[in-house]
């Protein structure tokens, strides 16, 4: 409207001085925003239902271990009075409101999508999940004597009263809650219920295809657990407890018996997060809020399972209608010939496998039983630092060292989660004669490297194996990974002082072709970036591609903004979080980051530089992060030979030619699903792991694997 004559135009505006867009984003929310895209997955109409139940498991399991690592972190650091700040300027109570603040409607969301799509979904195809009270007669009749028979007589109701204190809950257990009453005095009491964890959190019934949750089971039978009593309520609830315990190991004695004591204090810590149902009487809660010593804002309400990481069992239920095509491995190229000596196969040239495209078995594990069973080996020697319980890799060594052979092995007992499975590995390794090593003071081993050293016509020849993933033949099924074979006498004379430095404090800086942290690997990488840098100012080709788990270290960060700056164009494959914010003019508008999430847990780290044209191709165990730079020993080494560069290339394209399973993340901090470009020509993959399963097939199919 045109303003009357009688009033002055206005002063201009007064300029108000943007906001500074902070340099880094939160660690804590940039990994809540990774467990969200996990969450998208299940909401995912393309996939099969029982995958997408069991990305609602991956979801809940995984908020389990971020609030026993990184909350319970968060607590001990406000218990320390803790005042200095994150990397993105917030304050340990800040993070804390922040957590709760995202993570109430991801709660929301993941029991909406099971309650109210996934459950009735799967109920349509012939799978039910139903309560005690839905069943039919005679399935009723079947779970109540499951009941009886396998679960009355381990269960131990623990009454809270004057004479017996609120009992101990651990760690991620699943517990009943029961109100009762007696039916003369009107006297109310409480009783604790523990569900037994070694019974299925999903009870099949007789009726084919239906299934009723474990609580339900308790719940529906109560009668028979107290009988005269009047049963009031019954609830299920669950609580998470700090798993980050910090313990000085400078002052340890012993690392065995350092760990050992933080299994025991982890047991007893802090209480960091309380589930319970919506449906939970106000006198219940508080009567367990009172009895834990929750605070309000560490109790969260659900409205589907208090365990939804269970979800992931009932995912694996014979349903195959409901799951994606069986994988099977295929056998790597170069020992298409099952007779294939793998030794001889090195000596050749270097070789590299792809997992879970390739099979573990049919390499890693060949090499390790090549090794034992050859009399010409003379010594063995592995890192450790995730295996799997029935691994193959322990009888084998435990072998070679009967058969003389000088073993050793470096077992990661510090390895979080792992660590009591660990401590026995490395018990039973010892007392079989292997050289045990627990790991190093003040850092942890995730290196990924195993070598032989065999004694050949023309000397003692090392054979090596550098990967990206653990010695894990469970996750080598579920992983991407890559592992290189070589005899390369540069990378295995660096591999041979490497194992000197595990097991002999070795003070060697000077390696040949390896990135070891923490002694050379930060440095090397800040060179690498600083190169393309130089080689943009200077007009030369220069381009950096980083495939990895996670990005979190701030002087990198600020070593790639710098060669944003200068030109380089850069693109981050980063599957969890990310703190780097890319996109933002005049400081990161070169930077891309993506990530990739799909049947397969992308763990692959793959490190490119253009160097004008000399290019270069890395693959390790270490991200991007200040723990893998600066607190772990990480090994990662060059690849040389032109037909493996090309294989990565090829991976890397994928990657960033994925518009299906890809997400991008903006200057914001938002993520949202690729949208595949509409220019003619352009590269878009529908499927990047879709696409590496064809890719070896068609590999294995040219050997003469396959028909």
């Amino acid at each position: 409207m045109k303003q009357p004559d009688s009033i002055a135009p206005t002063a201009p505006p007064t300029k108000v001085a943007a906001e500074p867009i902070p340099t880094f984003f939160n660690r804590e929310i940039s990994w809540l925003d990774f467990n969200n895209r996990v969450l998208e997955l299940a909401a995912d109409e393309s996939l099969p239902l029982l995958e997408r139940v069991r990305f609602v498991g991956i979801f809940g399991s995984n908020l389990d271990e971020f609030f026993m690592k990184r909350v319970g972190g968060l607590h001990r650091q406000l218990t320390a009075g803790v005042t200095s700040l994150s990397d993105d300027g917030m304050t340990v109570q800040q993070q804390l409101r922040a957590i709760r603040a995202h993570v109430l409607p991801m709660l929301e969301k993941q029991h909406d999508l099971w309650l109210k799509n996934l459950r009735p979904r799967l109920g349509e195809r012939g799978l039910r999940v139903l309560n005690y009270d839905s069943l039919e007669e005679i399935d009723q009749s079947a779970v109540d004597a499951y009941f009886a028979r396998n679960i009355f007589p381990i269960l131990t109701p623990l009454s809270v009263d004057p004479g017996h204190p609120f009992p101990f809950l651990s760690n991620l257990s699943v517990s009943l809650g029961v109100m009762l009453e007696h039916p003369n005095r009107r006297q109310r009491m409480f009783v604790r219920i523990k569900l037994p964890e070694t019974l299925p959190s999903w009870v099949p019934v007789h009726t084919a295809g239906v299934y009723c949750p474990l609580e339900q089971v308790v719940g529906g039978n109560l009668s028979l657990l107290f009988p005269g009593m009047t049963v009031l309520e019954h609830q299920a609830f669950r609580v998470t407890r700090n798993a980050d315990i910090e313990l000085d190991e400078e002052d340890a004695d012993d690392l065995l018996q350092m760990v050992e004591m933080e299994l025991r204090r982890r047991r007893l810590a802090q209480v960091v997060r309380l589930e319970l149902p919506e449906s939970m009487s106000v006198a219940m809660r508080r009567l367990i809020t009172e009895g834990i010593e929750v605070e309000e804002s560490d109790v969260y309400v659900v409205s589907g399972p208090v365990d939804s990481g269970s979800l992931q069992s009932l995912a694996n239920v014979d349903f195959p209608a409901e799951k994606f095509r069986p994988w099977t491995p295929i056998v790597p190229p170069p020992l298409a010939d099952e007779d294939a000596d793998v030794f001889a196969v090195t000596r050749r040239a270097d070789w590299m496998v792809q997992h879970p495209y390739e099979s573990f078995a049919a390499s890693v594990e060949k090499f390790i039983h090549a090794a034992v069973l050859d009399p010409k080996v003379l010594a063995i020697k592995l890192s450790l630092y995730r295996t799997s319980p029935d691994s193959p890799f322990v009888l084998a060594l435990i072998h070679a060292a009967e058969a003389g052979k000088q073993v050793a092995v470096l077992v990661e007992v510090k390895a979080r989660f792992d660590e009591q499975r660990n401590v026995k590995l490395a018990q039973t390794l010892e007392s079989a004669g292997v050289h045990v090593v627990y790991g190093m003071v003040g850092l942890k081993t995730h290196a990924k490297v195993a070598m032989v050293v065999r004694d050949e016509a023309d000397g003692l020849r090392t054979y090596c194996h550098i990967g990206t993933g653990n010695y894990n033949s469970k996750t080598a099924q579920l992983y991407t990974d890559l592992g290189l074979f070589t005899c390369n006498g540069d990378l295995t004379d660096d591999v041979v002082e490497l194992f000197h430095y595990l097991t002999g404090s070795s003070l060697k800086r000077d390696y040949r072709k390896l990135l070891i942290a923490p002694v050379n690997m930060r440095e090397r990488f800040v060179h690498k970036i600083r190169r393309e840098a130089d080689h943009a100012r200077a007009g030369r080709p220069a381009r950096i591609i980083a495939k990895m788990n996670a990005l979190q270290d701030p002087k990198m960060t600020l070593e790639l903004y710098e060669a944003s700056r200068a030109g380089v164009r850069i693109d981050l494959i980063v599957r969890g979080f990310c703190t780097l914010r890319p996109g933002v003019p005049g400081m990161s508008e070169n930077i891309r980051v993506i990530s990739i999430l799909g049947r397969f847990l992308e763990h692959s780290r793959i490190y490119y530089f253009l160097n004008g044209g000399d290019e270069e191709y890395y693959i390790g165990s270490a991200d991007w992060m200040v723990r893998n730079l600066d607190y772990r020993v990480e090994a990662v080494t060059p690849i040389e030979a032109p037909d493996l560069r090309l294989r990565l290339r090829d991976i890397l394209d994928s990657c960033l030619a994925d518009y299906g399973h890809a997400w991008e993340l903006d200057a914001a901090g938002k993520w949202t699903r690729r949208v595949a470009p509409q220019t003619p020509g352009a590269k878009v993959v529908n499927d990047s792991q879709v696409l590496s399963m064809s890719k070896a097939l068609k590999a294995s199919k040219t050997a003469g694997l396959g028909a």
